[in-house]
């Protein structure tokens, strides 16, 4: 009877979070303006370092196979902040309140939310690589280095979508949880992204040299470029899984603070 339960558990749980991913889906596809804003603005990002500060900055390589993963990962922090501002609305309208009358677990709230962020991602990334092909971003990588690439975004993209479910559930309202993400749409301006973080002073070297998402654009970088990445792949990773896993705790346990407390 014991194991009876565990896996009836098991199902229910399962079953929560595809009902609570579905519906984190669907408000995704109505809210076509923050999904259209979170692929336009990293376009806009990219036409403006490409065409218009592109040949003042000296890379070594044409600065479109430069700056594309500088903007990936933009793009990234964009899709991650619109998931803590959806927490945040969920928080405050009485989302949760109502989902405790139901018979479905509420924490598999933040599960929907972080997936739907997943999937947002995976698009708004697509829609910005075939961009940068077109604008003369000519990758030379194997599909090895293609795989090895994705699933490094992946983490990254897990552990940022956790951290800002996080901080959407600290958020008082929306635009505080708006306010809240600013950093991890500022971070990537303080990182190899744009410019060889050699050309910046030095006080500015040293941060950009010691945060999570230079090494994640460096080792990206290398894997679509065909350049080789050294040991940056694994520091990067190390940043990915040690941030993925602060971010699931730090989100789970507020979570159940403000729903339990």
């Amino acid at each position: 009877m014991a194991t009876t339960a565990v896996h009836g558990g098991a199902r229910n749980a399962v079953s929560d979070s595809l009902t609570m991913i579905g519906r984190s889906i669907r408000l995704s596809r109505r809210n076509v303006d923050t999904l259209v804003m979170s692929i336009v603005l990293p376009l806009l990002m990219m036409s403006l370092f490409v065409y218009v500060f592109g040949g003042a900055i000296n890379t070594g390589t044409q600065y479109i196979n430069y700056v594309v993963p500088g903007i990936i990962l933009l793009c990234t922090g964009y899709g991650a902040a619109s998931t803590a501002m959806s927490v945040a609305d969920d928080m405050t309208s009485g989302m949760i309140d109502r989902l405790r009358t139901l018979p479905i677990r509420s924490s598999a709230v933040l599960t929907g939310h972080v997936t739907a962020s997943v999937a947002r991602n995976l698009l708004s990334t697509t829609v910005v690589i075939g961009a940068a092909i077109a604008m003369g971003f000519r990758p030379d990588a194997a599909v090895t280095d293609w795989v090895q690439a994705a699933g490094l975004l992946l983490l990254y993209v897990l552990a940022l979508s956790w951290l800002a479910a996080g901080l959407g559930v600290i958020a008082k309202s929306v635009e505080s949880a708006s306010t809240l993400s600013f950093l991890m749409l500022f971070l990537p301006y303080l990182s190899s992204a744009f410019v060889p973080t050699n050309t910046m002073p030095s006080f500015l070297h040293a941060v950009s040299e010691n945060q999570p998402i230079t090494p994640v654009i460096e080792t990206v970088r290398g894997l679509l470029t065909g350049t080789p990445i050294g040991t940056t792949g694994w520091i990067a990773l190390a940043w990915c899984v040690g941030l993925l896993t602060c971010s699931f705790i730090f989100a789970a346990r507020l979570f159940r603070r403000r729903t339990h407390g």
